[in-house]
């Protein structure tokens, strides 16, 4: 495989060992890469600009919001890079603070190496894992869904919402299923370029800086629904 076919792995860590246990798991997928690993630092985010990985695994572990605080700049300055956030427990309070920074993927530190693979993949591809942990998880659908509040109430009250057409509402079900903009438009016999142009409708419509918001809202508010 020429390199560049080769997905683009960096890894962020404060734990030397799990670092080096990452690039050990992910070495025999043929297909990944792991470009580099470093601990969190002042110059961390040149790094990775330099590197310009497709997907940063980072570990959220610690006492600080370090980890969290750096998918949140990622997202701020590379919006096409998926960030994976791995964690010792995933449950609903990570699941709320992954949804929170955009993080397309979250795994528990006891995944195996072939759940390891198989998230970089997906993510890879530009597929959010991490909505289908909604469907067994209702409170942090809820969770999230309060802190998202603040982008949806305004000076003088409550934002209205505008309604979705019925083809948006079906766009942002196809979302949260986790199909890629090219997926969609074939899904539904249409351009992409015009799922383009839907998606950012809906962003707009339910006061969305991201799809995850989106997707978020849209259960929220019971336009949509995962099962």
């Amino acid at each position: 495989m020429n390199r560049n076919d080769k997905i683009t792995i960096f890894v962020v860590s404060q734990q030397f060992l799990l670092r080096q246990g990452i690039e050990r798991s992910l070495a025999p997928a043929g297909d990944i890469e792991v470009t580099g690993t470093a601990e969190v630092s002042d110059d961390i985010l040149s790094t990775i600009d330099a590197l310009s990985p497709g997907v940063v695994l980072i570990d959220i572990d610690g006492p600080s919001e370090s980890g969290l605080t750096l998918s949140r700049k990622i997202k701020q300055r590379s919006p096409d890079v998926g960030i994976i956030l791995i964690a010792s427990e995933s449950d609903d309070a990570q699941l709320c603070q992954a949804l929170e920074v955009q993080a397309a993927g979250l795994l528990n530190k006891e995944a195996t190496a072939a759940q390891l693979i198989n998230t970089v993949r997906r993510v890879a591809r530009g597929e959010y894992p991490i909505y289908e942990a909604l469907t067994a998880r209702p409170k942090a659908t809820e969770q999230v869904s309060h802190r998202l509040e603040e982008f949806i109430w305004r000076d003088e009250g409550k934002a209205l919402i505008s309604r979705l057409t019925q083809r948006e509402t079906g766009i942002l079900s196809y979302i949260a299923q986790g199909y890629l903009n090219k997926q969609i438009a074939i899904e539904l016999g249409i351009s992409e370029q015009t799922i383009k142009n839907h998606v950012t409708s809906i962003l707009r419509k339910l006061h969305a800086n991201a799809r995850t918001e989106a997707v978020v809202i849209g259960i929220k508010r019971g336009l949509i629904s995962i099962s």
